[in-house]
């Protein structure tokens, strides 16, 4: 075998539909990192926008998931069509963002035409993540659900360290509007990807009643989806509830500097990449319960080293670089074994509208965790308010332990 062929993972040599969708993830995903510093920088750099104008551009994004996500879901079940579907968001999110450097090639771009376009980009976003999963699911075998998770997250973990980068170049060297053009490109590249993939899909069932509601049911109904789902969105809240917290306290009270800062965040996006190469050996070894619930315990526990930072100023760098690298090793066995558990468990018919449903509580909570954030650390102060949100993070692991995650040694068949 060739050295070429040894470095490609497997899966990716004998599942040529999923490494295309593989393909257009990773392409995709760096694009996004880019847009995540161009579109918030071309607000501040060129339209000179406030904090309430940033607060609400980040609103605007974010609403959509609260929305729309289990009406999303409960439509795309029904259609049928993933792939086709998630071309079509591809397509129309890549229209939208080239909307923003032409307009400003043209001088004719506002505030508000930001905000329409984080709004039409993010309800685009939620139909297509609520067709990734069931698309997910019928490129690959049941035994390779945790490799495909895990190549995909590590795609995510490494466009943690290359999107922010490249951003900050092309920013340099180009301006923010025109970045935004290389997630356009990654868009176009995703759909071209797309279109390649040949996997059978079933049809949807327009006729079924109870559709917008039945995600929810299964999720309260399921022992293994209900206890991942509380324990998951336990974690965001408090998480959400730090992270509101933790660039003010890092540079106010343990006085980091930006720059310092900026490293110490790339620590948790390498440490994610260890995570995602790490996190099949684990399962094997441990069971895919168990890893899951070392990624609920690993994902925030190293988070505690922040509130108690203190001492030389080394030292307290160095427990903030170990914080975040080993909550970004937990994160990666967190997410890929969920996904995998999540892909093995929900029957086909229900996927879309479960993942609606999923992401109505896991994205509703991080608002309520950011201001529940801003009261404690108003109260308290911000060292015992990190206190609250890291405990409380590693707390959301209890809600595992009555289920029968802790046992689960292999994934779940599909549930009825």
């Amino acid at each position: 075998m060739s050295a070429r062929r040894r470095l490609v993972p497997p899966l990716l040599r004998r599942n040529g539909s999923f490494r295309w969708f593989w393909t257009a993830q990773t392409v995709s995903l760096v694009g996004d990192q880019i847009s995540l510093l161009a579109l918030p920088l071309t607000a501040v750099l060129v339209l000179h926008a406030g904090a309430a104008e940033m607060g609400y551009l980040t609103a605007a994004n974010l609403v959509p998931n609260l929305l729309f996500s289990v009406h999303a879901g409960a439509w795309a079940d029904r259609r049928g069509g993933w792939r086709r579907l998630m071309i079509g968001t591809d397509l129309g999110r890549a229209a939208l963002l080239a909307s923003i450097p032409i307009a400003y090639a043209l001088d004719m771009l506002t505030i508000e035409q930001m905000y329409i376009v984080a709004f039409g980009t993010g309800t685009l976003s939620v139909l297509f993540w609520v067709s990734y999963n069931a698309l997910f699911a019928r490129l690959l075998d049941r035994d390779d659900y945790v490799a495909g998770s895990a190549l995909l997250n590590g795609s995510r973990a490494v466009s943690y360290v290359a999107g922010p980068s490249i951003a900050g170049l092309l920013v340099q060297a180009l301006s923010a509007p025109v970045t935004v053009a290389a997630d356009v490109l990654s868009f176009l590249g995703s759909a071209i990807c797309m279109r390649r993939i040949d996997a059978p899909e079933p049809g949807g069932d327009p006729q079924e009643h109870g559709a917008v509601a039945a995600g929810l049911r299964f999720l309260r109904g399921n022992p293994v989806m209900r206890a991942g789902l509380a324990a998951t969105a336990t974690i965001n809240l408090f998480n959400f509830m730090f992270f509101a917290l933790f660039v003010l306290f890092a540079t106010r009270e343990l006085h980091v500097s930006p720059g310092t800062l900026g490293l110490v965040l790339g620590a948790g996006a390498v440490g994610s990449v260890l995570g995602s190469v790490v996190t099949a050996p684990v399962q094997r070894r441990l069971g895919v319960g168990p890893a899951y619930m070392v990624g609920c315990v690993l994902f925030p526990a190293p988070l505690v080293l922040v509130p108690l930072a203190r001492g030389p100023h080394w030292l307290v760098l160095a427990m903030l670089f170990a914080s975040e690298f080993w909550s970004g090793v937990g994160v990666m066995l967190l997410d890929i074994c969920s996904g995998a558990i999540t892909a093995a468990l929900v029957p086909d018919r229900l996927r879309s509208r479960v993942a609606g449903a999923y992401m109505v509580v896991n994205y509703g909570v991080r608002p309520v965790g950011a201001l529940a954030g801003g009261f404690v650390g108003d109260a308290l102060g911000l060292r015992p308010a990190l206190w609250v949100a890291t405990v409380g993070a590693i707390a959301g692991v209890l809600w595992l332990l009555p289920s029968p995650i802790p046992r689960m040694r292999e994934l779940p068949e599909p549930a009825g």
